[in-house]
Order: C-alpha cells, then structure tokens, then sequence
C-alpha cells in the first residue's frame, strides 16, 4: 500500500480531510517550530487511546500492538502544521482535565467500560462541534486569510506557498481518531491481521467470492 492509497482508505472511513496528509505524501518533514512535547506518559495515553478506539479482539491485535502511541508523535511532529500541533497538544490536555472532572481519575486508570464510554460522548461531541456556527464561522475567516496569504506570496513569485497553507483543525478527537485508523490500518498487525493480505497478488478478479463478515483486502 503506497502513501496516497492509505490516505484515501483513512479518508473514505471518516469522509474527510486526513490532517498532516499534504506534508507526508510531499515526503517532507514540517520544519515548523513543535508546539509541545511527547513524553512517555502521553505516548502511553495515546496507546490506550487508539486501543479503546481499535482494541483486541480473538482475530486480530488492536492500535497498541501497532504501537500507535509512536505513530501518533511521528505523525504531529512531522506531518502537523503548528497550529495543528497546538491544537492536539491543547485537546490532550482537556481529555485528561475532562476525564478527571467525570470520573476522578485518569483515562488510563478506567476500566474498559468507562474507557468507550468516554470516548463514545468525545466522539459525539466531536461531530457536533464542527456543525456549530460558531466553528463553521472561525473556519470560513482562517480559510479565507490562508487563501489571501497564499496569494500574496504566489505574487512574490513564491509559488511553494500553497504547500505551507494551514488547514483550520477540528475537535481534538477527530484528529486522535484520524491518527488511529490511518496508523492501525497501514502498520504490520492491521494489514495483515485485521485485513485480508496477499504479500504477491495476482490478477485482478472483480468478481472473487465474497462473503457478508469477510475481512478486506490490505492493497
């Protein structure tokens, strides 16, 4: 599976834009300066994060067995514009502030149960926050300064500007979301466990057996 192909699947799966998705098919690292840190303790919460998210089952191994904690630092650090970068630092911080105000403790300190069920209302919540006004409204004014931006230095002849344009960011649980199923679902584990993978396939056969529950093929 090369880069635009697990880009477009993480794409179809959430039917939207995949953030920090121009910076890695360009190859290149961001070169902006890194709002905030990773330190162990936030890989760790990314881990059981994307578990929660994907976890184990009888079939197949869940995000953490992909090591998603790592690919989710990888990912803002390299792949992030900064605002980005601050806007998923900041969201981290108000899950764990959010998950403290319900239940008194820590995400990684829930059971199972407690864990989907917060992350199921992040989820909901995440949804309806970019159908507010006020989101909508914040978005409709950073795009168009970008574009005017963009402009201005495409008139100084500047033409690499469009790829330095910033994306306004969702709710922070979009971007967690994001980040678990496009690094679950193009490491080892998910695309050859979770998915049906032929390490040398041969022709193409549109009309090869399926069956309703059938996992689908890694490309």
């Amino acid at each position: 599976m090369n880069r635009r192909e697990a880009l477009s699947r993480v794409g179809i799966l959430l039917g939207g834009t995949v953030i920090g998705a121009e910076v890695f098919l360009s190859g290149c690292k961001n070169t902006a300066i890194k709002a905030g840190t990773f330190s162990p303790e936030i890989i760790a919460l990314l881990d059981e994060i994307g578990e929660t998210i994907i976890p184990t089952t009888p079939d197949s191994p869940g995000a953490k067995a992909a090591q998603i904690g790592n690919f989710m630092k990888t990912i803002v650090t390299d792949c992030y514009r900064e605002n980005e970068q601050k806007a998923f630092h900041e969201g981290i911080g108000k899950l764990q502030e959010a998950c403290e105000a319900k239940y008194k403790k820590g995400f990684n300190d829930l059971s199972a149960a407690e864990k989907t069920a917060f992350l199921t209302d992040l989820d909901k919540e995440a949804k309806a926050f970019v159908k507010t006004d006020a989101y909508k409204k914040e978005k409709e004014a950073f795009d168009a300064k970008q574009d005017e931006w963009v402009k201005a230095e495409e008139a100084k002849k500047n033409f690499g500007a469009v790829k330095l344009k910033q994306s306004y960011p969702p709710h922070y649980f979009a971007m967690l979301k994001q980040l678990t199923l496009w690094g679950y679902f193009t490491s080892k584990p998910g695309a050859e466990q979770a998915l049906r993978y032929v390490e040398t396939p041969g022709k193409f056969d549109g009309a090869y057996p399926y069956k309703k529950g059938d996992k689908a093929w890694a490309l």
